[in-house]
């Protein structure tokens, strides 16, 4: 059985690059069936564009709530009927008038270990401790989206990186994807061939 996932992200979308690739080569048994952003200029909707992948720019109107925005979106992801919603870069805290549809459905990507930097910028402040003296390693975790928690739901996947001596703000975030890209794409293969779908 073919999973259909449907990806959610605010920018550059090369974590988005990963699933199509891994969809693409079969590594993952689905197809994403359609990539919403809320910024319409972000990359990644031309990264599903180029893909053959419906991609959808779904910014917030004006005067709306964030409860009214996530049941506007709610009802445009359940059109795609997706198995998964992954979160990949998405910069928008989800209530649960979007949550509460997708229930043990919705999979987050966060560039820090659990309990660690929760919110946005966690590499730079991973970066910033580090550089204090006060951590030496951080990591990424995949996790589950039950709840409004930030960063906190159960976690699926996870990977340390230590720091390295010497290591510039750029290198570590450049490692810091990496290690993305393949967690994700290993998290969401977990799931799908642990017959969850």
């Amino acid at each position: 059985m073919t999973a259909r996932l449907v990806v959610l992200l605010s920018g550059n979308g090369s974590n988005l690059q990963a699933i199509l690739d891994a969809c693409a080569d079969g590594t993952l048994p689905a197809r994403v069936a359609a990539v919403f952003s809320n910024k319409p200029e972000a990359f990644g909707l031309e990264r599903a564009r180029r893909a053959g992948v419906q991609a959808v720019a779904f910014p917030k109107q004006e005067g709306e709530s964030r409860q009214e925005y996530d049941r506007r979106l709610a009802e445009a992801v359940a059109a795609y009927a997706p198995d998964y919603v992954i979160l990949a870069g998405w910069m928008r805290l989800l209530t649960m008038a979007f949550l509460g549809r997708f229930p043990q459905r919705v999979i987050n990507l966060h560039p820090a270990l659990p309990g660690a930097f929760p919110g946005t910028h966690a590499i730079e402040r991973a970066y910033a401790a580090w550089q204090r003296g006060e951590i030496d390693r951080s990591g990424v975790m995949v996790h589950l989206v039950p709840d409004e928690g930030v960063d906190a739901g159960p976690v699926l996947g996870m990977e340390q990186i230590r720091f390295r001596p010497g290591e510039t703000l750029e290198a570590f975030e450049a490692r810091v994807h990496a290690v993305e890209h393949r967690l994700l794409v290993a998290t969401i293969q977990t799931l799908l061939f642990s017959g969850e779908t």
